[in-house]
């Protein structure tokens, strides 16, 4: 009975008014999962996908070999086989897949040597190779599927004396696949900007660099067109942009996000006793994008970018140094001892090669490294939007007790010193009428979930985090670590008929697959309302969501909702229940008038009982009437407002 009349109210509700929402709603819902049982060894780094075999493609950084998933059972992942690559080179750093052929970057045996790029068929046999650039790491094929590029990192050796050259490698495999060559490989370098002095943030700053060897080319996003390139320079806070039609090169500084601007407070310190405090602090951050998108928005093209931040480290030079070790200038900043406490911001990492403005040798400005965010720019690299210090505060009210924790252990504001959550992978879908980002968080985990369909004026959706914080992370403990890799798949390429988001978690060496949104036919979303799930038309949300319901499926019933499809009629007024011994309830909507007469008429057409109601004409009235004392038999509830008048029946047992 109270599913039938939670169906009557819902109709009401549609005559009622005509919000527009969005006719689909993002709930990612975790359908299955893949796990190596290997803790913090990258197991599971990046996914490719192939519809026509529903095989799932994962680099595995610990064995270097690519792991074949079969998802056509999505609940059920399962190792198909196993793609060794041993013979090519020393591990795969990335993978892709298009028309039926897998794409992988490998490295060479000796890292500062050039690697390869390796074409298989879908069912792993081997088709062709060639040479790129030195570590080969990000690589995708050009939308029309005419070209694959490649990002070869050129990272330097360990002791800093071997540094090559950062390039990106731009394959044409418009002929067969089976006959490319080294001539269908162009390498583009960056000597031509050795001798340019950057402005905006770009940063070249290893021991002795010029642009060509400094630039790390490390996540590459193509353009609708398949006419422009956007390369990620991430520890040089700048993007390459390439033509790949005449080949040539722009560099674009990212600039730096000034943390001591409402809007872009951090928690910069690990210490602090564990107490939260987001605020503002005389730092800059640096962007230092990691992935990348090219995406059309509001009749523009839009660059997305999760903003990680990245250190160079080695045995030879190192870049990072807490505040409390550095001397700060005390005219700039004259409450210098107070912000090298260790509760404040002393243990802060922060950057060695800038902010000694007038080489005094102390420092003017502090330059943090990331900027805990994900922007929006143009393509000519102007900042559009950036998420501030959303990211960090939504995390701490969802997990108080372990805010920016890392990947590897539970402890509060672990990160906090050190680039907090860490945006690293990201991904976008079109769905229906929005567009949507998902951003991975490397270090506190899980998954963040905004509209960006205005560019500028992207808005929260969702956060999910299947890390269990009641763990000590380890193998097979602690839930899903680190999120490294994120693919959506589209409904019409998906095993299940749903769109899907592929994560792959390098800390847990697990891959999770989850429905990113529920579809409930056209022009429908799903809500749960008194415990129930429908799917009902966006005006009946809107109305549904005052009275208590929510978007999404409810607890328990998350795939019943497609047998739950409302059907819409002409009803203003619903009897509950019916017949009736004792109280009814009688539910109204529809009105045009602010005050309702309700009356009870017997069969002799007498009015034993009537009311007059005061109501908003937007809201749903619910009056319950004492019919105990009524004899039994049929009578009739009549409502007028004045212009519209509505009666049905009422049995009395």
């Amino acid at each position: 009975m109270k599913k039938n009349y939670i169906i009557i109210s819902s109709i009401i509700l549609l005559l009622i008014c005509d919000l527009s929402v969005n006719a689909q709603i993002i709930d990612l819902k975790k359908r299955g999962s893949y796990t190596t049982g290997i803790f913090d060894e990258g197991s599971t780094e990046i996914a490719a996908f192939d519809p026509s075999t529903n095989y799932l493609y994962s680099v595995n950084g610990l064995t270097g070999n690519v792991d074949v998933l079969d998802i056509s059972d999505i609940t059920l992942p399962t190792l198909a086989f196993t793609i060794d690559i041993s013979a090519y080179g020393a591990g795969a750093n990335s993978v892709a897949a298009k028309n039926g052929i897998i794409v992988m970057a490998v490295e060479n045996y000796v890292k500062q040597d050039n690697g390869m790029a390796l074409f298989f068929d879908a069912f792993g046999n081997y088709i062709n190779g060639v040479e790129v650039g030195a570590l080969p790491d990000n690589i995708v094929f050009t939308p029309n599927g005419n070209k694959v590029l490649v990002a070869n990192e050129g990272e330097p050796s360990d002791d800093y004396l071997v540094d090559p050259l950062g390039t990106v490698s731009i394959i044409d495999i418009t002929g067969s696949v089976e006959t490319l060559d080294q001539s269908d490989v162009t390498t583009i370098d960056f000597t031509a900007f050795d001798l340019t002095t950057f402005t905006n943030g770009v940063r070249v700053f290893g021991p002795a660099a010029v642009a060509s060897n400094d630039f790390e080319p490390e996540y590459i996003a193509v353009s609708k067109n398949s006419k422009l390139a956007y390369v990620t320079l991430q520890e040089n806070n700048a993007i390459a942009i390439i033509n790949l039609q005449t080949l040539s090169v722009q560099i674009k500084g990212l600039g730096f996000k000034d943390h001591s601007l409402p809007g872009n407070e951090i928690d910069g310190t690990d210490k602090n006793t564990g107490i939260t405090n987001i605020a503002n602090w005389p730092v800059y951050g640096m962007y230092m994008p990691d992935a990348i998108e090219s995406i059309s928005l509001a009749g523009g093209n839009y660059l997305v970018m999760a903003n990680e931040g990245d250190v160079r480290d080695y045995d030879g030079f190192q870049e990072a140094s807490r505040i409390s070790g550095l001397v700060l200038d005390s005219i700039i900043f004259p409450d210098s001892l107070d912000l090298q406490n260790e509760n404040v911001i002393g243990r802060l990492n922060v950057t060695t090669t800038m902010g000694d403005i007038d080489a005094d040798g102390d420092y003017d400005e502090l330059y943090a490294f990331g900027a805990r965010s994900f922007s929006i720019r143009n393509t000519n690299g102007d900042l559009v939007y950036d998420s501030g210090n959303e990211i960090e505060t939504i995390t701490n009210e969802y997990f108080p007790l372990n805010f920016n924790c890392s990947s590897t252990s539970n402890t509060k504001k672990g990160r906090s010193d050190d680039k907090g959550p860490e945006p690293e992978g990201l991904t976008t879908a079109k769905i229906l009428d929005s567009t949507y980002v998902f951003v991975g968080l490397e270090r506190i985990g899980g998954i963040m979930v905004y509209n960006i369909t205005n560019p500028v004026s992207p808005y929260f959706v969702q956060y999910i985090n299947d890390r269990n914080f009641g763990e000590t992370p380890g193998a097979g403990t602690g839930g899903d670590l680190g999120p490294e890799g994120l693919l959506f798949i589209s409904a019409n390429n998906s095993p299940s008929g749903k769109n899907l988001l592929v994560v792959s978690y390098e800390i847990s060496g697990s891959i999770g697959i989850y429905e990113t949104d529920i579809t409930c036919g056209s022009n429908k979303v799903l809500v749960c309302y008194s415990g129930i799930t429908y799917c009902v038309k966006p005006s009946v949300a809107s109305l549904l969501l005052a009275s208590g319901a929510s978007y999404g499926s409810c607890e328990g019933e998350r795939y019943a909702y497609e047998e739950m499809t409302l059907d819409i009629e002409n009803e203003v007024m619903a009897i509950y229940p019916n017949p009736a011994n004792n109280f009814v309830t009688v539910t109204l909507g529809g009105f045009t008038t602010s005050n309702i007469n309700l009356e009870i008429i017997d069969i002799t057409g007498k009015v034993i009982f009537t009311k007059l109601i005061s109501n908003s004409i937007t809201e749903i009235i619910e009056e319950e009437i004492n019919v105990s004392d009524l004899p039994t038999g049929v009578y009739f509830i009549s409502a007028f407002d004045g212009k519209i008048t509505k009666t049905d029946k009422l049995v009395i047992e």
